[in-house]
């Protein structure tokens, strides 16, 4: 059963379509339309909110280790973990049913579903929002157990990230943070057919498109470690798009051109801004049916 869920806003605090949603008008029409649950609501990093900035030390999104989670913190977002964990969790034995944290990405992502494993609920969650919302993406990352990822919302039994872009950081599009909005409505409708008809809903559900992470692309790098290139302007924007071998990728600034090399793979996370710092590029994945 799914009784008690978080929903969580801030956790960056320049994705602004969470904090948005942490109004109090989207919050009563979300609890009138679904008082069969009981839905708790959220600020993440209240402090880079205020600033407008994704985090004042660290990701408060990498802060959520069953390790650091028990370390002393050493600055202000593992400090903050701590809270939330204290609150809302704790990680090791969780009492949040779900827990449902709200991204935007730089990327065009479209809004995407982010679920940590593939078992009967997430598969039935996955076909339900898909058809329900034909535009939602549904991205499977269970390269690890659940309790190993160092997310916010895996805090809870369950946990799903809402990724929607692109959007600026910084700023609030109307029609992101709808989407946003209209993802959560699915996942919380589904929430409740589940707790009524449970695993026999599979049946009912078609089943749905998906891609599954597979690892991430750097930038071309220089021996003293400069940056050397820049996302092709025929890969740019083209998330979640087949990616094939000798389609270019990278842009060199004395003008040659690098392509795919690989198997043939789904790019995403495209030039986000969020992880120019790690000199990320793109993720890859594989096309999947769930």
């Amino acid at each position: 059963m799914i009784n008690k869920v978080l929903i969580v806003g801030g956790t960056h605090g320049n994705e602004t379509s969470g904090t948005t949603l942490l109004h109090s008008a989207y919050k009563s029409a979300i609890n009138s339309q679904f008082g069969g649950l009981t839905i708790n609501f959220a600020m993440g990093n209240p402090r880079a909110c205020k600033q407008n900035i994704r985090y004042t030390e660290e990701d408060l999104n990498r802060q959520f280790s069953l390790t650091s989670l028990a370390t002393e913190a050493q600055c202000y977002e593992a400090l903050r973990a701590q809270e939330i964990n204290q609150q809302y969790g704790p990680k090791a034995a969780p009492t949040q049913d779900i827990v449902i944290d709200i991204h935007n990405t730089t990327s065009n992502m479209g809004p995407t579903l982010i679920v940590l494993q593939a078992d009967e609920f997430h598969i039935g969650l996955s076909r339900y929002v898909k058809q329900h919302m034909p535009s939602a993406v549904i991205l499977v990352e269970d390269e690890k157990p659940p309790q190993d990822h160092p997310y916010l919302c895996t805090i809870g039994k369950r946990g799903l990230m809402v990724e929607v872009g692109p959007q600026e950081q910084g700023v609030c599009r109307a029609t992101i943070t709808q989407q946003a909005f209209e993802m959560i409505q699915h996942i919380l409708a589904f929430c409740e057919l589940w707790n009524n008809k449970g695993r026999a809903v599979l049946t009912e559900l078609t089943v749905a498109p998906a891609f599954r992470l597979d690892k991430v692309v750097e930038y071309p790098l220089s021996d003293s470690g400069e940056r050397v290139a820049m996302i092709h302007p025929e890969l740019q924007d083209r998330d979640f798009h087949l990616l094939q071998a000798g389609d270019p990728v990278f842009a060199h600034f004395d003008g040659n051109v690098t392509t795919w090399d690989g198997e043939p793979t789904y790019p995403h996370f495209i030039n986000e801004a969020a992880y120019q710092h790690l000199q990320i590029a793109f993720a890859t994945a594989d096309s999947i049916s769930l």
